[in-house]
């Protein structure tokens, strides 16, 4: 992906130049554009890939088609005419869904005050409402920037006012969910402006709506993300107390799971966000006196082929078994066995490898007891399969050598059977192959009782080596 920006009229006059000096025909000429600008190292993610139809006969430049909409649909909000909003709602919402560069194009020639001053118009229909607020969610997603203190209060209070209407609830929900993802002023504020209560009370009110339960989970996942480059600290962690402490949390997402035992894209969404919710100990233990535990567990079991389902339950698992007594209950559950299961089943996706080996190294932290589980279950082959499946990929190779490290801490009698199934030479080659792994991989290599060679990396500075 290149770093360097144009402007949308830059690529357009670039295309009409290889119309008429080259005689390109128009995709050529299109295909052409995009391949110039990519050679240089120009981001083209936001730029509208098509031929802007010609200038008129006076010469005045015509506009792409979804600038034609978005002022189609200005005309019908500054003359207040409500008859033609559907219309012209539908086709602009349509329009933005498309792709990014549409939206984008729109977002920079006002279309935020259009579709806003439309919400305010369709406020007393219910109908409209739901138009326009799906416009205004299809506009925001990927520029959650345009959203402003107005916006933001329109969204809080239709969530209010309306939380009987599922539908109403939902459309508000997307609006939000896109307004807060990368962007921490915007959880925030919507934090404070009291969005938590209105989403777990959408999924306790409407707990039989699988879109309602799924979007609202999400959207309590997205405040406790810590993704926006520009802010160096958030309030993820804040977010997650709130949640639990001040909201029931995790009682809502567990008691909304089981309605649902059946839909594994509901469960799915409920287990991530358990999972981002499990940053205190006695978190993770309230989830499993709750029966969070035990519906990941059959989660896991019963969808086993659905890699998506996969990952996010062993993330789950992962998270909470940073309690050392829910460690135990997850072993007595029967987890370690389906974790190895999922490796073993997906030793193709770098993923679910991660994951795998990253939930069974946490069960093995401080427990020998688990660590003779996890032997006999095979899971420390299970990880060497997975280093030797994904050499290339870091994230596999140092959650293998630490899973590797935590067996045999502990209990030296399994350095040995692990030795025999290849693991120095593996942990060797990740050792060699990636940096981040030197020293998860000197540790697991050292109480393997193997002999490591200490790795010296010169700084540039006279006299000074690091190991």
């Amino acid at each position: 992906m290149g770093s360097k920006q144009i402007a949308q009229e830059t690529f357009d006059d670039a295309v009409q130049e290889n119309i008429t000096e080259f005689e390109m025909d128009p995709e050529e000429a299109v295909r052409e554009a995009v391949q110039q600008f990519e050679s240089q190292g120009v981001d083209l993610s936001n730029i509208v890939k098509a031929v802007r139809p010609p200038a008129s006969e006076n010469g005045q430049r015509q506009k792409h088609q979804i600038l034609l909409t978005l002022d189609a649909l200005g005309s019908a909000v500054a003359g207040s005419d409500v008859a033609e909003l559907p219309e012209q709602l539908s086709a602009f919402a349509a329009q933005c869904k498309e792709q990014l560069a549409f939206r984008y194009l729109a977002a920079q020639n006002g279309a935020y005050p259009v579709v806003f001053s439309a919400c305010q118009l369709a406020a007393g229909d219910r109908g409209l409402l739901l138009q326009a607020f799906s416009t205004l969610s299809a506009l925001l997603d990927g520029q959650p920037d345009l959203l402003d203190a107005a916006g933001r209060e329109l969204l809080l209070r239709s969530l209010r006012e309306r939380r009987e209407d599922a539908e109403m609830t939902l459309a508000g929900i997307r609006c939000v969910r896109h307004a807060c993802l990368k962007h921490e002023q915007n959880r925030q504020d919507f934090v404070k402006g009291g969005i938590l209560p209105l989403l777990t009370g959408a999924i306790t009110q409407h707990g039989s709506s699988a879109e309602v339960v799924r979007t609202a989970a999400s959207a309590l996942r997205i405040m406790t993300f810590d993704d926006d480059i520009r802010v160096p600290f958030g309030h993820a962690h804040d977010h997650a107390k709130m949640i639990v402490l001040e909201n029931d949390g995790l009682r809502v997402l567990i008691e909304a799971a089981k309605a649902f035992t059946d839909n594994s894209g509901v469960l799915s969404e409920l287990c991530a966000t358990l999972s981002r919710l499990s940053v205190r100990n006695e978190f993770c233990q309230e989830i499993v006196d709750l029966g969070g535990l035990n519906f990941m567990v059959t989660l896991l079991a019963d969808c086993m082929e659905h890699p998506d389902v996969v990952k996010q339950v062993l993330s789950a698992i992962r998270a909470v078994a940073g309690n050392d007594d829910v460690k135990d209950a997850i072993v007595d559950a029967g987890g370690t066995d389906l974790i190895v299961l999922a490796i073993s089943q997906h030793l193709g996706n770098p993923q679910i490898c991660e994951q795998g080996c990253a939930a069974l190294c946490m069960l093995a932290l401080r427990k020998p007891e688990n660590c003779s589980v996890i032997m006999e279950g095979g899971g420390a082959l299970a990880a060497l399969q997975a280093m030797k499946a994904h050499p290339r990929e870091v994230a596999v190779q140092k959650q293998a050598c630490m899973l590797i490290r935590n067996l045999v801490s502990r209990s030296r009698d399994f350095s040995r059977p692990i030795l025999e199934m290849g693991a120095e030479d593996l942990i060797a080659e990740a050792r060699a192959a990636h940096r981040d792994c030197d020293d998860v991989a000197r540790a697991a290599l050292r109480d393997l009782g193997c002999k490591v060679e200490l790795r010296e990396l010169w700084t540039g500075q006279k006299g000074s080596l690091a190991q």
